[in-house]
């Protein structure tokens, strides 16, 4: 096998022949010139779907198998002679069949030259020996240019080559162009039989029969479709293929597609030696599919290779990887063991960049798992939070790690909103790792930036914001960044989207994500938990306690493996719901004590611990006690307010005023809910208001009996109670909320009959009825 050339590379060299003879059109200059580019210059992907990013290694591996790639390309196109029936593909397999010998092929190469221009000593030496300078119209390649130096690499590395190698090339030559013999024949009447090497039809005439004997000596079964015979790859295009994976694999976190794994694994096959490197790609793969025990093995095998002349200068390395791939599989005691490790080696190196990496993912692991670092917070490797932060983000400057000067800004940002600090400040360090990533075109960390955006928005209650943020993402950033940013803030749009009851539109949004991108096994296990979560919310909703029950059971099984603290409180908030829905409070009650419990000892985010406030308030209320939630819904309401959470605000409100109307101040009580429903419409979640809008029905109906009977301020305030009242029913319909819909009418039928209306009475008594058979249907 070649280091560097191949079948392929050799039709190129013969396109390039083409371009600089003029035998390519004007009009098909631009379209072979970039064909050839792409095949001899990296450029970085720009569409925004998974299958162009792997597209350019599919062509670079269809290109080494196959000539039909150039065909593509030549077919449509004439030729410059104007030749009828003769197009550019014609033209050139004229060339390649032209090269009919081991000995035309050496011509082949020598005559390289002739496509370079002259050097300056070559100029100088022609004018002393009087010789013909080149006519400047002629076109030739500069030999700093990309296509010059591809010209004077395939020279180099040809002369290189030992006879056996050239003989093999010219073996893999003539197979790779065979196919095109047919098309060949039909156009040139003079090819013959033995046209694919001019010494067999020279010879033949002085051979006779034993020319079939020598040709068979000579290629042996090639030429009758070998199915043992090789591919004709080079190391070149190997290492090439394995650089690109492994960069693909790392910058979006995505698997290889299961069609290009499969012609990979045949290039490398026949390939006569293995780099290493492919022991690196298979390390990865594992790890992405989430076997643990291969990905553990090949990530051994590489090290063992890459490490043997290169003492320990590599060796942090290796113990990264490792501490990454353990903490990824739960093994946390061991990974923080190993990450320790790889401090220490960092700092023995003098490599900041490990070292600088290692301290952060120390960090980023403490603050997810503080309960597997909470003996290391008083060493002096890790110290606080913000003392590892202020350190890494000086670190970052003074080294000009940019990215990790960014990541430590808007971790500063992310640890601001979650111990409820001031959020200009929290703003101000956004503000500053969004300069350093437009400053240094780092696209493909926007996706941290943006999804730290639309945490904030929600906080802020603004809905809206956090919407078209998701949407700006998704439509303009998701195509640069790594797919686990993809797949959060798409989950993020379509938890949005269910708490208005979009359920379809939000499972579509899921369903509509790549298929190979999930088969990576993290992501795919959120994408699973999510949906279930979507469809767990639904069946509640809808009164299905049986099918919430099953998706429940499942998801507390694997609820703290590998999802984030805050999908993890919807679970478990989730399962408190579907407690209280089948009438076992006392469970519902000590599930919430002991999810009290274990915030206040990991010390997680503040606005967990204000919405199990909320959760709290709410049991006692559905107790019959809503009067003893008071000093906790207003401790909620003063945490929300300090910290701006408005989406907990006013539910904090809400539950204020529902206390008032049991101790009978209706009218603060009004007055309170009339100052937080507009805002409270701007987090578009319709749970959230239909509550609200039910604790100023009934606020409003109790100041209606406190007026006098047949009064008009006691009809204006039944009024009231029924607006109210329908659109709290109007929301709690946009989620399918059965219970609430049927109490909902049920207290407008109540209304309805206070008032005298017992047609109105009825009808409502009548849609009620209609509610409970519709919902029995829709479980059977």
């Amino acid at each position: 096998m070649s280091r560097f050339l191949n079948p392929a590379k050799i039709g190129l060299l013969a396109l390039m022949e083409l371009y600089i003879n003029k035998a390519v059109p004007m009009g098909s200059i631009v379209d072979v010139l970039s064909f050839i580019t792409s095949h001899l210059i990296d450029s970085a992907p720009t569409s925004a779907s998974s299958e162009s990013r792997w597209k350019r290694a599919e062509t670079t591996v269809s290109l080494v198998i196959s000539i039909a790639d150039f065909e593509k390309v030549l077919t449509p196109h004439t030729a410059a002679s104007g030749m009828p029936g003769r197009n550019l593909w014609y033209v050139f397999l004229d060339r390649l069949w032209k090269i009919d010998s081991l000995h035309a092929l050496h011509e082949f190469f020598e005559g390289c030259t002739s496509l370079l221009a002259k050097t300056k000593e070559e100029i100088r030496r022609d004018v002393m020996e009087n010789n013909p300078l080149p006519d400047p119209e002629n076109i030739v390649l500069s030999r700093s240019s990309p296509f010059g130096a591809f010209v004077r690499r395939s020279q180099l590395e040809f002369t290189r080559l030992r006879f056996h190698d050239a003989s093999e090339l010219w073996k893999d030559f003539v197979r790779y162009r065979q196919t095109t013999a047919s098309y060949y024949r039909k156009k040139t009447p003079a090819f013959q039989r033995l046209s694919f090497d001019q010494v067999l039809l020279t010879g033949e005439s002085d051979w006779g029969l034993g020319v079939e004997a020598i040709a068979s000596v000579a290629y042996g079964d090639m030429l009758r479709d070998d199915p043992n015979s090789t591919l004709p790859v080079s190391t070149d295009d190997i290492e090439k293929l394995l650089e690109f994976q492994i960069e693909q694999m790392q910058k979006y976190g995505n698997r290889i597609p299961i069609e290009i794994q499969h012609q990979f694994h045949d290039l490398l096959n026949d390939s006569f030696m293995i780099p290493s490197l492919s022991h690196y790609l298979s390390y990865l793969d594992a790890w992405r599919a989430g076997d643990y025990s291969t990905s553990f093995d090949y990530l051994h095998r590489y090290f063992d290779y890459t490490m043997q002349n290169r003492d320990r200068s590599f060796y942090q390395y290796a113990l990264m990887n490792l501490a990454v791939l353990q903490a990824d599989f739960g093994c946390y005691k061991e990974a923080i063991a190993t990450m320790l490790e790889t401090v220490s080696t960092a700092r023995e190196n003098r490599d900041m960049t490990c070292l600088n990496f290692a301290l952060n993912w120390l960090f980023h692991f403490g603050r997810a798992h503080p309960e597997v670092t909470k003996e290391l917070e008083s060493s002096s490797m890790l110290g606080t939070g913000k003392e590892s932060l202020a350190f890494l983000r000086s670190r970052a400057k003074e080294t000009g790690m940019w990215t990790l000067w960014s990541s430590a800004l808007m971790s500063e940002a992310k640890m601001t909103l979650s111990n409820g600090e001031n959020i200009a400040t929290a703003i101000e360090n956004l503000v500053r790792s969004s300069q350093i990533l437009v400053e240094r075109n780092m696209k493909n960390m926007v996706g941290s930036q943006l999804s730290i955006n639309i945490a904030l928005w929600d906080r802020l209650g603004i809905s809206y914001m956090s919407v078209t943020t998701c949407e700006v993402f998704l439509r303009c950033h998701a195509r640069n960044s790594i797919f686990d940013d993809e797949l959060k803030v798409t989950s993020r749009r379509a938890s949005m989207l269910t708490l208005r009851g979009k359920y379809d539109e939000a499972l579509g949004i899921l369903e509509g994500m790549e298929a190979n991108s999930l088969r990576a096994w993290k992501p795919s296990q959120y994408w699973h938990k999510f949906r279930g979560i979507i469809k767990l919310r639904r069946d509640l909703y809808r009164n299905n306690l049986d099918g919430a029950e099953l998706l429940l059971s499942q998801l507390l099984q694997s609820k703290n493996e590998d999802l984030e603290p805050d999908l993890a409180f919807v679970i478990d908030n989730l399962h408190v719901e579907c407690l209280v829905r089948r009438g076992n409070l006392d469970q519902a009650f000590n599930k919430v004590e002991k999810m009290v419990s274990e915030l206040r000892d990991e010390n997680k985010d503040i606005a967990l611990r204000v919405r199990l406030l909320l959760l709290k308030a709410e049991l006692l209320d559905k107790c019959g006690r809503p009067q003893k939630g008071f000093s906790i819904a207003v401790r909620a309401a003063n945490v929300a307010w300090r910290t701006r959470l408005i989406p907990y605000l006013w539910p904090a409100i809400g539950a204020i005023a529902n206390i008032l109307n049991s101790l009978g101040e209706f009218d603060p009580a009004i007055r309170l809910l009339n100052a937080v429903l507009p805002r409270s419409l701007e987090c578009e979640n319709s749970i959230m208001t239909a509550k609200l809008y039910s604790h100023l029905g009934d606020a409003n109906m109790g100041m209606a009996g406190k007026m006098p009977p047949k009064s008009n301020k006691r009809r204006e305030f039944m009024t009231k109670a029924v607006e109210a009242i329908e659109k709290s029913f109007n929301h709690y319909s946009s989620v399918e909320d059965i219970n609430k819909q049927c109490e909902m009418m049920a207290k407008k039928a109540t209304i309805m009959k206070v008032s005298g209306d017992n047609v109105l009475a009825n009808d409502y008594a009548a849609a009620y009825l209609a509610i409970r058979r519709d919902a029995a249907r829709m479980e059977i």
